[in-house]
């Protein structure tokens, strides 16, 4: 689906392709190429920031006042699309794409203050204190305390797949404390430090190799209250309204450059006038196309001064959901290639090369990440229960 744009969208985005052309480096490219994840490594990630908010471009959907391009939304759908298109590497979200939000909502002037600029310029590098060892889609029964001691918590229990917290320096965290009323009440939203004393990070290894996720053990750590964001026992609202930004990210952009190199890969193997290989690129290109106008949708209720709301579940549940089909077809088409283990894959510059065409050597980790992807920020059955019950089902 194309979406007309006004003489003023049609510049802005010449000149993002214009700058992307000059900016984004030949081995940042290949680093978007072979990502296998959403999460970009560390040092790339920070690489690629840096060059961003040198021009100012780091954080499209931040207002102007705190640092941000306080780009329209066409904008941002605009530097979405191109992004993907050009290769870009996908910038870390914890910091950029959910808790700045929360802050600049909830936060005092001196959390903004103190915060915000660390966020853009990637030296607080952040890492998402959610679920739990049976608290994961039912965030609501948490249970990791936080002890009232004076101007501090005293924090003890653990939290799990915590993505990159074995490289982040600041955790944003879900912590119980209040135990007298409904599970939702009695949360409190807390922003906190990594080498904070009694903080233990363990490692989670996937089934394809990476380490992104970990446990993280808290035994008598001693938090500061100012890491409050929002009222105490109250943080179910400032974890919804961050959740929203979560699961409303724009999926139709990367998608699309995605569908089109895997058409290009099933042309090279020769197998794309197959009928079944041709139908299931058919039913893509219409979800696809489902996706982008729920996306434009979003933008449209975003214009008009709304929040993303349950339709961040529809496209949360659209998005992934394509994604992983995308990551079978990948495999399909790559076929006996993608049996062969390359964990060096994503990792550029590695000097053992590669073992048959690049994409067929990404199929097989890319399929096994993504088997994620209908489970974080929510799982996909929670997202349909959301929209069950706005639908009155």
């Amino acid at each position: 689906m194309d979406f007309e744009l006004s003489p003023e969208h049609r510049d802005f985005r010449e000149e993002v392709r214009a700058w992307l052309a000059d900016n984004l480096t030949d081995d940042l490219k290949e680093v978007g190429q072979r990502q296998t994840s959403v999460y970009t490594h560390k040092d790339h990630n920070l690489r690629w920031q840096a060059i961003l908010n040198e021009k100012g471009w780091v954080a499209p959907g931040w207002p102007k006042q705190y640092g941000g391009t306080g780009w329209d939304l066409t904008q941002r759908y605009i530097w979405a699309a191109e992004t993907a298109r050009a290769g870009a590497p996908n910038l870390a979200p914890m910091g950029l794409g959910m808790v700045a939000h929360v802050i600049q909502k909830f936060g005092t002037d001196q959390q903004k203050d103190f915060y915000l600029p660390r966020i853009l310029s990637g030296e607080d590098y952040w890492c998402q204190g959610y679920s739990e060892p049976g608290s994961g889609s039912d965030l609501a029964s948490l249970a990791m305390r936080a002890k009232d001691d004076g101007d501090h918590y005293i924090l003890n229990g653990s939290k799990i797949w915590t993505t990159h917290a074995h490289l982040a320096n600041r955790m944003f965290a879900l912590v119980r404390t209040d135990t007298s009323g409904k599970k939702q009440e009695g949360i409190t939203f807390l922003l906190l430090d990594m080498d904070t004393p009694g903080v233990e990070v363990r490692p989670i290894e996937f089934i394809s190799g990476d380490h992104e996720v970990n446990e993280v053990f808290f035994t008598d750590a001693r938090v500061p209250k100012t890491g409050i964001l929002g009222e105490e026992n109250d943080g179910w609202t400032v974890a919804k309204y961050l959740l929203e930004f979560e699961r409303s990210s724009s999926y139709a952009p990367g998608l699309k450059v995605k569908l089109g190199l895997l058409a290009d890969d099933a042309r090279e193997a020769g197998i794309f006038d197959d009928p079944s290989i041709r139908r299931r690129f058919a039913e893509l290109a219409a979800d696809l196309s489902a996706i982008e106008t729920t996306e434009q949708r979003l933008l449209a209720e975003a214009a008009k001064g709304g929040s993303p709301g349950p339709m961040a579940s529809m496209l949360k549940v659209l998005g992934t959901e394509m994604g992983q089909t995308m990551q079978k077809l990948a495999v399909d088409i790559a076929g006996p290639w993608a049996a062969i283990y390359q964990p060096q894959v994503d990792r550029p510059g590695d000097n053992r090369g590669i073992v048959g065409p690049d994409r067929a050597a990404l199929a097989a980790p890319s399929y096994f990440n993504g088997r994620a992807e209908s489970i974080y920020a929510g799982s996909n059955e929670i997202q349909r229960n959301i929209l069950a019950k706005v639908m009155g089902l």
